[in-house]
């Protein structure tokens, strides 16, 4: 028999004793789960509305004071949130989460830097992040740019790869504004490790002195986002680093050696083709300029002339085509002692693989950029005839 007192329930019924104890924890254990859900609920509620007794979210469009703000290449607006709210830019990640989420553009935002008020609601923020106006401008390199500006004789100046920098950093409320000649004074002066010039090109680099123009060709045409926070050397080196990275992992110095042609020669070469060449015959010029090479027969480009000037057009003078310079292939053999412009990564190429031909001569005809090809000088004269005629080399000094 058991010793256990008998216990009665409702109606007097006689009930377990080791029932009633395991209903009465059960019972302990649901009240303790309640209390913690409560807890829970409380806690999140709080979190969510940005502290004690206080709203989620910030009113209007901001209080005037800018910040600046970088989304990086490859990063989901989403993984902004809690830097935001750090910064005091909106009040809490769960409203600019939502807020994100609610906005069906939200997807489309660009990598780069925006001018973001403090104190905006996330509403206002990412609408914000969606206007371009507020977006830091990209810097955007096209192939055959040149570092420096380049002044056209009866035309516009062409905008040089500093003066560019200098554009994207000198904006409406730009705090950091840096002069073109800033940045040729880093790129003439900085030093060659910390501007990451790629171990190959570092001979050459150093023997052109102080000259503003010595990193020409290091840095790879393409769209990039400046940090407009950074100094003039600082950009530079984030610049030259990323293009040698690009030339290393292209396996240039492979590519190069099977053309029988240094890293730097090949980056040279592939800089002709860029200011030589109209879109579509890269591969053409690239043939020409090897087998010229391989006569060897002096290139003769008028862009290595025009290099040299202060002011340039596409006819150069015979004056002109006399002036010794570290670059006048009209007055050295073979290749020029630097690139004479950004080479994209299509102008290495096209070095890489020339087309098929036996060209030593071309010229363009028209205005529309019609190029022909010849193997013999009594052709190329002909057609330069025609060029001539069309108004292609038609002077105005």
């Amino acid at each position: 028999m058991s010793n256990s007192t008998p216990v009665r329930g409702l109606g007097g019924r006689r009930m377990d004793p080791k029932y009633v104890k395991r209903r009465q924890r059960g019972v302990a254990v649901l009240i303790a789960s309640i209390i913690l859900i409560i807890g829970a609920i409380i806690y999140i509620g709080v979190q969510f509305s940005g502290g004690s007794g206080g709203s989620r979210d910030f009113e209007g469009s901001g209080n005037g004071t800018y910040q600046l703000v970088e989304i990086p290449e490859g990063s989901a607006v989403s993984l902004l949130g809690p830097e935001l709210a750090e910064r005091g830019i909106v009040k809490t990640d769960g409203a600019f989460q939502t807020a994100a989420a609610n906005n069906p553009n939200a997807g489309s935002i660009q990598p780069g830097f925006y001018r973001l008020q403090e104190e905006m609601s996330a509403a206002s923020a990412v609408q914000a992040l969606l206007d371009p106006a507020n977006q830091v401008d990209m810097l955007d390199i096209h192939g055959g740019s040149t570092l420096l500006d380049v002044r056209v004789i009866a035309g516009q100046t062409r905008q040089g790869i500093y003066s560019q920098i200098s554009s994207v950093t000198c904006t409406q409320g730009s705090t950091n504004c840096i002069s073109a000649s800033d940045l040729q004074q880093a790129g003439a002066t900085a030093s060659l490790d910390t501007l990451g010039v790629p171990d190959w090109a570092r001979e050459a680099v150093t023997a052109r002195g102080n000259d503003p123009k010595r990193l020409e060709g290091l840095i790879v045409p393409g769209r990039y986002v400046v940090n407009p926070q950074m100094n003039a050397e600082e950009i530079l080196t984030d610049l030259v680093t990323r293009s040698a990275n690009q030339f290393n992992e292209s396996g240039i110095v492979d590519r190069a050696a099977a053309l029988n042609l240094t890293p730097y020669q090949l980056l040279i070469a592939a800089s002709l083709v860029e200011r030589e060449a109209p879109a579509g015959d890269f591969d053409k010029v690239a043939r020409v300029i090897l087998n010229r090479l391989e006569e060897p027969m002096r290139l003769e480009f008028d862009s290595t002339v025009n290099y040299g000037l202060e002011d340039v057009e596409v006819a150069t003078t015979d004056e002109d085509r006399a002036r010794v310079t570290p670059w006048n292939t009209y007055a050295m053999d073979g290749l020029p002692a630097t690139p004479i412009a950004a080479a994209s990564m299509e102008a290495i190429s096209a070095m890489e693989n020339p087309a098929e031909g036996n060209w030593l001569f071309f010229v363009t005809v028209d205005q529309d950029g019609t190029t022909l090809f010849n193997d013999t000088f009594e052709d190329h004269l002909r057609d330069t005839q025609q060029a001539l005629n069309s108004g292609v080399l038609d002077t105005n000094r």
